[in-house]
């Protein structure tokens, strides 16, 4: 688990407002529209950005044509993750910058990612959790499961899930 408080700390009389953030243009679309419509403009309110690093791949040690794994290919892996999750809460940040009146935090998490962001509304006592909504239709998800659908079904505080507009 790696914390970071981007600004400032402290426990204010404001809002903890939970956004769920991915290298996805739904998520950055739910934090703008965050940002312009549920942060207090007189300030006080606290952005948690939390992001689900997804589990590495487990890997046979020998896969089915006899190559062996070595273990500089697996940290290559684990590095291009780390840095995938970097590049995400860092544009996360930037778009929070225009905005000094939010303290901002953010939470990286190894694991599935219906499982971390609920935990981690929980964890951080959230009045609210954004998220954006990748849009699926029923087929889809029936495949791929939606981690909006499971938080708004999971999540102990309320759920606000952000549509992108058809373009």
């Amino acid at each position: 688990m790696a914390t970071d408080a981007a600004a400032g700390g402290g426990g204010g009389a404001g809002r903890r407002i939970v956004v769920a953030v991915d290298e996805g243009e739904e998520s950055l679309h739910a934090l703008t529209w965050c940002l312009a419509n549920v942060v207090s403009p007189a300030g006080g309110d606290t952005l948690v950005l939390v992001h689900a690093r997804r589990p590495r791949p487990v890997y046979a040690a020998m896969d089915s044509s006899g190559y062996m794994m070595a273990s500089d290919v697996l940290a290559s892996v684990e590095r291009h993750a780390a840095a995938v999750s970097a590049a995400a809460v860092d544009r996360a940040k930037r778009v929070c910058a225009d905005h000094p009146h939010v303290k901002v935090e953010a939470l990286v998490e190894g694991g599935d990612p219906r499982d971390v962001i609920c935990d981690a509304a929980d964890k951080m006592a959230a009045d609210l959790l954004v998220m954006g909504s990748h849009g699926y239709g029923f087929i889809q998800r029936a495949f791929l499961g939606s981690v909006s659908n499971h938080c708004a079904q999971n999540c102990k505080c309320p759920v606000l899930i952000v549509k992108r507009p058809k373009e």
